[in-house]
């Protein structure tokens, strides 16, 4: 089979004809086809429900080892990679040394389409090795066809070097599930518009990103219950969430929140710890430490 055959026979490459008269329908109705199209995806996603927990099971083992998440991406993929990297710094206080992602075609990619990128193999090698790949560090590659060059040389340096690959995509059975270690191949069926990976493919992926992200955040401690107890205080909104995500943890007062958030240094952990322990915020910091900096822990070992 030629790459125009392969590309041809793609689950995201044909057309399903219930959405042949899609240009002569409605708005009203043509709102009502694309949400009933968008409700297949959850349904899609819960058949690979115990391959993305074995997933996210590997990437806690190894960031635990001191291990970065790298996100490996073209096109759409590409840029829900970026996204969901971008916004765990705020969301959890991690490094932009910790999660990082890469997207064919470079920043500007994230703007404007670069197309021809992603069919660099070179290019996601390079990038790699730019920044040392080790084997405690995980490489998720994510492209809806499963048959991106850019992707998939990335997937194969991964493997080589010895570090966890994982292949994410919409079409079983596609050339990433055969390189990557893990493949999440999430059938999300033809897309409303014939080949749009943007549509079902694209929510597939910012959904399992989610769910990877959000819940090795969760493990490794960066939450308490379900409070945001790491995140970044860089405004007055988010000032003011740090004082409520306290007083829901502890109970206090608006008046005692503010005050332990700002004896604490601005760390919402250490605030709370000062609060629940009746501790200063060396004490609590200490305390912190010990367990891991996992606040439930902390709490369990005074």
């Amino acid at each position: 089979m030629t790459s125009k055959e392969e590309l041809a026979a793609l689950r995201t490459e044909q057309v399903d004809e219930k959405f042949a008269l899609l240009d002569v329908m409605t708005v009203g109705e043509l709102l009502q086809v694309m949400n009933e199209s968008d409700t297949e995806v959850p349904k899609a996603i819960t058949q690979v429900l115990p391959t993305i927990k074995i997933v996210i099971d590997g990437v806690i083992d190894r960031k635990l080892q001191g291990g970065r998440l790298i996100y490996m991406g073209a096109g759409t993929s590409g840029r829900l990679g970026v996204l969901d990297a971008a916004e765990l710094g705020p969301t959890f206080s991690v490094a932009p040394t910790e999660v990082i992602a890469f997207i064919a075609g470079g920043d500007v990619a994230l703007r404007q389409a670069v197309e021809a990128a992603e069919d660099n193999s070179e290019l996601s090698v390079a990038e790699l090795k730019k920044i040392n790949l080790t084997a405690q560090d995980i490489v998720i590659g994510i492209a809806a066809s499963g048959r991106t060059p850019y992707v998939i040389s990335a997937l194969k340096y991964a493997n080589e070097i010895g570090a966890l690959s994982v292949g994410l995509t919409s079409n079983p059975g596609s050339e990433i599930t055969k390189v990557a270690q893990h493949a999440i191949a999430v059938d999300t069926g033809p897309e409303l518009l014939a080949g749009s990976t943007r549509l079902k493919s694209g929510t597939a992926q910012k959904l399992v990103l989610n769910m990877i992200s959000t819940i090795t955040m969760i493990r490794l401690g960066k939450t308490f219950g379900n409070l945001m107890v790491d995140l970044q205080i860089t405004n007055e909104k988010l000032m003011d969430r740090a004082v409520r995500i306290i007083q829901n943890a502890t109970g206090a007062d608006r008046a005692t929140s503010s005050t332990a958030l700002e004896d604490s240094g601005h760390r919402v952990k250490v605030a709370i710890l000062m609060i629940l322990l009746h501790v200063d915020a060396t004490e609590a910091e200490a305390r912190l430490k010990t367990a891991s900096n996992h606040i439930r822990q902390a709490l369990d070992n005074k």
